[in-house]
């Protein structure tokens, strides 16, 4: 038995608190084969390169993935009961028979239904004037005889009588574009592959447009007009975007008059548009795009509503008429720009406009009438999310909108903009004797090492003791402007339940408080992401949300490379860190261009190949990062056909950790054979994935018993 293997059997000995069985299960050694990774700034030795395998066929690399897992659960075979106990608790807290409400568009209202039993919804639409109800599309069916499955985008034609509709079965993100007749419910025989999923309709009922992606680099790279039953093969080229940068999707606008291609990039963007009723006219840029000017362009009631950070970094909304929308001169301002509001989004309908805005960090909605006079939709708890829901229909005076905070299912709300009254149309049921009186929430701000104000939303139930006693869950994101909000989360229940209070931490690189705490996060700024974090996790055991030996984190993606930068910066503060399919591998993974997302993203991490930006990243990269020390205990998950993060970069990441990890603490890996960035597919079944992290933190705690705890005062 090696040195490791014996600080694992002193590790699992407490943790169980009997004695071991004989054999104590050994982590798998990955063989170091030379391999030099060159850039413009100097060559690095990356022993581990040969873990990736484009083709993911090579025997040796399944073998060694699969000796991962099976390492995981020997670790996690005396959890085995509490971690079937916790599917079950996740499972049951989930409405077997549940249905969203309906919305309308045009002459139909749509619903999605689960059944009891099964992990996919039901798409099914009934006449709004009354008539039988009919089944678009049955998830469950098609995802029948598949590992994993997962619905992209649906549209129906304007005539309401055809469905496009596009499938994913691998987890790959490459979808399939099939066409319906939704009355007799035949398919059309053609199907158009190696789509990105995207695709709307025409208003001559037979024309459609999609996005074909690069088959290697995943990028979205052309624009096609379909017309149903007719051979893909004969598709017409609309557009290409050249600039590799980019994103791109197609979509009609809301009065349904126009076709608009959109692209966007993560500091420009461009739309270009036809009518809708004219599929093979040529289509026109609304804008001509230019670095660091964004937009975003709607339709209706005559005129185009626009957003845009154009002399405005927190984004303001302008109107301009279909011959002025080219000519920015002429844009009017029907929300001003202020320092302190972010404009998130916007909604418009014939007689009124919905913004969201983040305002001290959290996202709220405001309703503007014709005469410019607005008002806040009001809200009574310290934090809490505002979302614009369904709104299909321009020429409506309702307003559909969802509420949620950490301690509040989400919620469906009617609002009439005339009026004011305010209709609840349903709240998200949670089974398993869910009380949400028994839980609070907090909103405390963290003063950072350089001044910055973090907020941080907290939420515990009323009976955990804030003396320094409890464990701690910190959550964060922290990358793309993408803001974590403190939604509800019911598989956080499992936690609350066991006396742990949880945090998000709305850490720099999010959006949370404005476009500059986004660029307070970004490019050569990215340290202030992982500084944050760490600043909160000792301001909140300083302030006895926590105790200091019982501090677990969380991230995922993005997230995971956090997770993996303050292992390194921090390692002493963590009792356990989860990160699900991890950008560990920073340096490597931007040199390469033909690894999915690498040029879409030169301007949120910088580009390697200039040297202000290498040695930036190479100083932060957790994979390159790496150094003697005592690591936390570790849960890393990722999954073979991951087209976001590349499953190979966590398999490197926790060969490397384990040659230089002092720490007795395991460090794991799952791997998803048969899922990608999203993990497993299926309502129920995504939650064994929770289970297994859940069961890994309450080991490490030396909680192995299968019995759920129902109060915090039962300990």
């Amino acid at each position: 038995m090696n040195i490791r293997s014996l600080r694992l059997a002193a590790t699992l000995a407490v943790a169980h608190a009997a004695p071991l069985m004989a054999q104590t299960p050994l982590p798998p050694v990955a063989a170091q084969k030379p391999h030099v990774v060159t850039s413009p700034h100097g060559d690095r030795q990356d022993p581990y390169y040969w873990l990736r395998d484009d083709t993911r066929t090579s025997p040796e690399l399944l073998e060694h993935l699969k000796a991962e897992n099976a390492y995981t659960e020997a670790v996690l075979a005396p959890v085995k009961g509490l971690r079937e106990q916790l599917f079950e608790e996740l499972k049951g807290r989930i409405k077997p028979d549940d249905e969203a409400p309906p919305w309308r568009m045009r002459d139909y209202l749509y619903s999605t239904r689960f059944l009891a039993g099964k992990d996919y919804a039901v798409n099914v639409r009934r006449p709004a004037a009354g008539g039988a109800e009919q089944v678009m599309v049955d998830q469950n069916a098609l995802a029948a005889g598949h590992s994993y499955f997962s619905l992209g985008q649906w549209d129906v034609s304007l005539d309401n009588a055809r469905l496009a509709y596009s499938t994913d079965t691998v987890g790959r993100r490459q979808y399939v574009i099939e066409f319906k007749d939704i009355a007799t419910g035949k398919l059309y025989p053609e199907k158009l592959t190696g789509t990105s999923g995207n695709v709307a309709w025409a208003a001559d009922n037979k024309t459609v447009f999609y996005v074909e992606i690069d088959p290697k680099t995943l990028l979205t790279k052309r624009v096609k007009r379909h017309v149903v039953g007719t051979d893909p093969a004969t598709d017409v080229l609309v557009y290409e975007e050249p600039d590799e940068s980019f994103y791109m999707g197609v979509s009609r606008t809301k009065d349904e008059a126009f076709l608009c291609i959109g692209v966007s990039s993560t500091v420009s963007s461009e739309t270009r548009c036809i009518p809708a009723a004219s599929p093979a006219d040529p289509f026109k840029v609304l804008v001509a795009r230019e670095r660091d000017f964004e937009y975003d362009a709607d339709h209706v009631a005559g005129r185009w509503v626009i957003r845009t950070n154009w002399q405005a970094k927190n984004f303001r909304v302008v109107q301009a008429t279909e011959a002025a929308v080219g000519d920015r001169a002429q844009w009017q301002d029907v929300v001003p720009h202020r320092a302190d509001v972010f404009v998130s989004a916007v909604e418009p309908f014939d007689s009124y406009l919905v913004v969201g805005e983040r305002r001290d960090g959290l996202q709220r909605l405001r309703i503007l009438d014709q005469a410019g006079q607005s008002r806040d939709v009001a809200s009574e708890e310290a934090a809490y999310v505002m979302g614009i829901g369904v709104n299909r229909e321009a020429g409506t005076t309702t307003l559909r909108y969802s509420y949620t905070s950490l301690t509040t299912p989400s919620t469906i709300y009617d609002l009439d903009m005339v009026t004011g009254a305010r209709t609840l149309v349903k709240e998200t049921p949670v089974l398993g004797g869910f009380d949400k009186t028994k839980y609070a929430t907090e909103r405390i701000w963290v003063t950072a090492r350089d001044g910055a104000r973090v907020p941080v939303s907290i939420v515990y139930r009323t009976d955990t003791k804030r003396d320094g006693t409890a464990p701690l869950y910190q959550f964060a994101y922290g990358s793309y402007g993408i803001s974590t909000d403190p939604s509800f989360n019911s598989a956080w229940v499992s936690l609350l339940d066991r006396g742990f209070v949880m945090a998000i931490a709305h850490i720099r690189g999010g959006q949370e408080m404005g476009r500059a705490w986004y660029e307070d996060g970004k490019l050569l700024k990215k340290m202030n992401t992982f500084a944050d974090f760490v600043d909160v996790t000792k301001a909140l055991v300083a302030l006895k949300y926590g105790a200091a030996d019982k501090v677990f984190a969380m991230g995922g993606s993005a997230g995971g490379l956090l997770m993996g930068a303050i292992a390194n910066l921090a390692p002493e503060l963590y009792r356990g860190l989860v990160s699900h399919v991890p950008f560990v591998d920073v340096v490597t993974t931007m040199l390469d261009e033909s690894i999915p997302l690498t040029t879409n993203e030169f301007d949120e991490w910088g580009n390697p190949k200039q040297k202000p930006y290498y040695d930036y990243m190479l100083a932060y990269s957790p994979y390159d990062q790496l150094h003697k020390a005592s690591y936390p205990a570790m849960l890393v998950t990722t999954g073979l056909w991951d087209s976001q993060v590349q499953y190979w970069e966590p398999a490197k990441y926790v060969a490397r950790l384990r040659t230089l990890d002092s720490s007795p603490s395991p460090v794991l890996l799952r791997v998803n054979m048969e899922a990608g960035h999203g993990g497993r597919s299926g309502r129920f079944t995504r939650l064994e994935q929770v289970a297994l992290e859940y069961a890994f933190i309450l080991q490490q705690l030396g909680k192995t018993s299968a019995a759920a705890t129902s109060s915090a005062s039962a300990r």
